[in-house]
């Protein structure tokens, strides 16, 4: 109005630099909303938290939703470029079982998304927010301001004030312990050690052919699930950093197995503090000692692993999903709905949060409604999909750990084994023995 104060944008403080918080970075600076980013690891790589991550179409509709054209052209460049193979389901001598089929509607596009290296991704959705991420930022409380805002204090005495303050911050979420009683993750009873397998040229020619092209999921008569996922780069990230973003410093990795060993904690042999304490070495170790009657070929695959690149975790889930109070501070991804990673979907929900909640704050940054009401819609829609997202990684869960005790009230809402959910899965047998 003419001679009025000037209406101030939207201001939003995210907690947590993870996939989630920094596509939803992207996502609000496109809709041209100031956002900051605050993350309590020192840098991109601070942390394990897996290597290689598997894209929806959801997700992938989401990502390029929030991301600008050239960030998107890097997207695609650096992610995989065999994948969409299927899945392959065998026991520990790699004789053929009953499985899930995988069906994707993008197999036949060569510029498809379905899989990236999670430390190229998170480089990726950096491109262009210069001054807007703070690594080394750790969340320790927040306060409401007098104007109906909040501030956000950090650990090193720092602040940032904002309209609305975003809990992206995993799992283990400061915010939402601060924030107030909502559910922590259960957990599942799964112990999982993931790792890193280069594909060198070497194992390249000891493995048989279909475990390097599809995700490969072993499920032994002993109790142990070993999972393969490739990870083959479409450009090596560095080369198409220099091609699409000069200076941008990607870094190669080269082409790799991600491997996902699993079991029941009563499998271990010993305590979690004490599992959870092994290095990396010792973790192989443990691997190696759990697998000497596999396949030779499964055997070959694990010496090979980079053991510098190993860590355990324990598998959470969030059930049920419940929104939180609608107000300035909202939750995102793995803060409100942890899942198992069977599913593959954590990332994808995340994204697909980000996607939505940046379309619900620019309703409120147009002055189409108050915050509080952008909050409640977002939050509506996100606890159905993500209950959903829950209830389908729950599911594959308990068909792929056969034989993990998974507490009765995770699945009210799972129902009983693989259905097509988030990319088209359906049980079928498969009969390619080698």
């Amino acid at each position: 109005m003419a001679g009025g104060t000037p209406r101030r944008g939207l201001r939003v403080v995210v907690i947590g630099g993870g996939v989630g918080g920094l596509c939803l970075a992207q996502g609000l600076r496109k809709a041209g909303i100031e956002v900051s980013v605050h993350e309590r690891d020192t840098s991109v790589r601070g942390r394990h938290q897996g290597y290689r991550l598997h894209i929806s179409p959801q997700g992938e509709r989401a990502l390029r939703a929030c991301l600008p054209a050239r960030v998107q052209e890097l997207l695609t460049a650096t992610a995989n470029s065999r994948y969409g193979y299927g899945l392959a389901v065998y026991d520990e001598h790699l004789a053929s079982l009953p499985g899930p089929v995988l069906d994707d509607p993008r197999a036949a596009d060569p510029d498809k998304v379905d899989a990236v290296d999670r430390v190229t991704l998170r480089r990726v959705l950096l491109a262009g927010l210069d001054g807007v991420v703070r690594f080394g930022s750790r969340f320790v409380g927040c306060e409401r301001t007098p104007g109906g805002g909040v501030l956000a204090r950090f650990a090193d005495g720092g602040t940032a004030a904002g309209d609305v303050l975003v809990a992206a911050d995993g799992v283990r979420s400061a915010v939402r312990r601060w924030h107030g009683a909502h559910a922590e993750p259960r957990d599942l009873g799964v112990r999982t050690v993931f790792g890193r397998i280069p594909m060198t040229e070497a194992l390249r020619r000891e493995l048989p052919g279909t475990l390097q092209d599809r995700f490969t999921w072993v499920i032994g008569s002993d109790g142990y699930k070993l999972g393969l996922m490739p990870m083959v780069f479409r450009t090596a990230p560095a080369e198409a950093a220099a091609r699409l973003w000069p200076g941008l410093g990607l870094e190669d990795t080269g082409d790799y197995f991600m491997s996902v060993f699993s079991m029941h904690r009563s499998r271990t042999g010993m305590a979690d503090g004490e599992l959870f304490a092994l290095d990396g070495a010792a973790l192989w170790r443990f691997v190696r000692e759990r697998t000497e009657g596999w396949h030779p070929a499964l055997r070959a695959a694990l010496r090979s692993a980079d053991v510098d690149e190993t860590f355990a975790v324990a598998v959470r889930a969030t059930v049920p999903v419940e929104p939180w109070e609608p107000g300035p501070v909202i939750p995102l991804g793995d803060a409100v709905h942890a899942m198992p990673p069977s599913g593959g979907v954590g990332a994808n929900t995340a994204v697909r949060d980000a996607a939505a909640l940046v379309r619900a704050l620019l309703a409120a940054d147009r002055g189409e409604c108050s915050v509080a009401e952008a909050a409640g819609r977002y939050q509506a829609g996100m606890a159905g999909w993500a209950t959903e997202a829950v209830a389908a990684s729950l599911r594959v869960a308990k068909w792929s750990l056969r034989d993990i005790d998974f507490d009765d009230s995770a699945l009210t809402t799972a129902g009983r084994g693989p259905r097509r959910e988030d990319g088209g899965m359906k049980t079928a047998d498969r009969r390619e023995d080698r």
